[in-house]
């Protein structure tokens, strides 16, 4: 069946159990947690679907993508946002209480590597980010990497270990997630590392490229070197393309399976996906191919029917 047709029949088949599930329990809320880099795409999403369905109660919290799969395995949220894919340990939690996710992909983003605006640093490579931010650095100064670089002390801003930034960074630049320097200030709130760069003339720090955007007045992007002689500063075609690497990297949700056999959930999902593409773009990401949206679209379908069949067994069992 076309996707379009699969599409309609989950909303004919949600509509379904909604009535059947009109004299039952409701949900209080669909409660959200985890990445700051997914948060505002997540947000975006919410107010709008506020607009249709104002009854749906939706909170979205920020603890870092680490911080929001602690909160999925206890149980405490329905959808985690994730700005990394989920570790085997964390899924290897979720199956021991008896937990299933899906993942699905809801943008692009490239990591933004910036200096204060009168920095004369321009572009580094990714051998010299791993040198000054690998585990027992020695860089002190900005002349440790490059004596043209001046002889400044380097004050360096970053998320902290709870962020899926953080891992990300540390596996595509040091080459093993988690393994970082840690005298350096670190911070879950991307704008207080954006305050923090911007307040000091030899600082240096990273986050999510869409922080950079609506603060580019306050920053300079430095451009990255992979090592083939051409330094890339990312943009909607250089993290789209994957010449921005290795900081480019798509954005994701993971939304507990037994959840979409709610109507409400399940339309909220698909609210997020329909409407991604166009908010994506506010808050400062790069939206999803035509492929990979309706992949995911897919990937949605077929797991909310998979999730009503189930709960239909269940209440039948019970029921019987």
């Amino acid at each position: 069946m076309p996707l379009f047709g699969q599409w309609l029949q989950l909303a004919s088949l949600l509509l379904a159990a909604s009535l059947l599930l009109g004299c039952g329990p409701q949900p209080q809320a669909i409660n959200i947690d985890g990445s700051s880099t997914v948060g505002p795409i997540t947000k975006a999403i919410a107010e709008k679907f506020r607009e249709i369905d104002p009854v749906v109660h939706i909170t979205v919290g920020v603890s870092g993508s680490g911080g929001g799969f602690k909160k999925l395995i206890a149980g405490e949220i329905t959808i985690c946002n994730a700005s990394r894919p989920i570790k085997a340990s964390e899924t290897a939690q979720l199956q021991a209480k008896g937990i299933e996710v899906v993942e699905i992909e809801v943008a692009y983003d490239g990591l933004a590597v910036v200096v204060h605006p009168e920095s004369r640093i321009n572009k580094l490579t990714v051998a010299q980010l791993k040198e000054l931010w690998k585990t027992g650095s020695t860089i002190k100064k900005w002349s440790n990497l490059d004596p043209a670089f001046g002889d400044a002390e380097i004050d360096l801003y970053g998320p902290g270990t709870d962020s899926g930034t953080f891992d990300y960074f540390t596996e595509a630049v040091v080459g093993e997630s988690g393994d970082s320097r840690s005298d350096y200030t670190a911070n879950e709130n991307d704008n207080a590392l954006v305050n923090g760069v911007a307040g000091n003339p030899s600082s240096l720090g990273y986050f999510g490229l869409a922080y950079f955007k609506e603060n580019a007045s306050r920053l300079k992007l430095v451009a990255i070197d992979n090592g083939d002689g051409e330094a890339i500063l990312p943009s909607e075609k250089t993290v789209t393309s994957g010449q921005y690497k290795p900081l480019s990297r798509p954005l994701y949700i993971y939304v507990r399976k037994d959840a979409l056999a709610h109507p409400q959930v399940a339309s909220f999902v698909r609210f997020y996906l329909d409407n991604a593409s166009d908010l994506v773009k506010e808050v400062g990401y790069v939206r999803l191919s035509d492929e990979a949206l309706e992949a995911n679209k897919a990937k949605v379908v077929s797991a909310a029917s998979a999730a009503r069949t189930t709960a239909d067994a269940k209440t039948a069992a019970v029921n019987h």
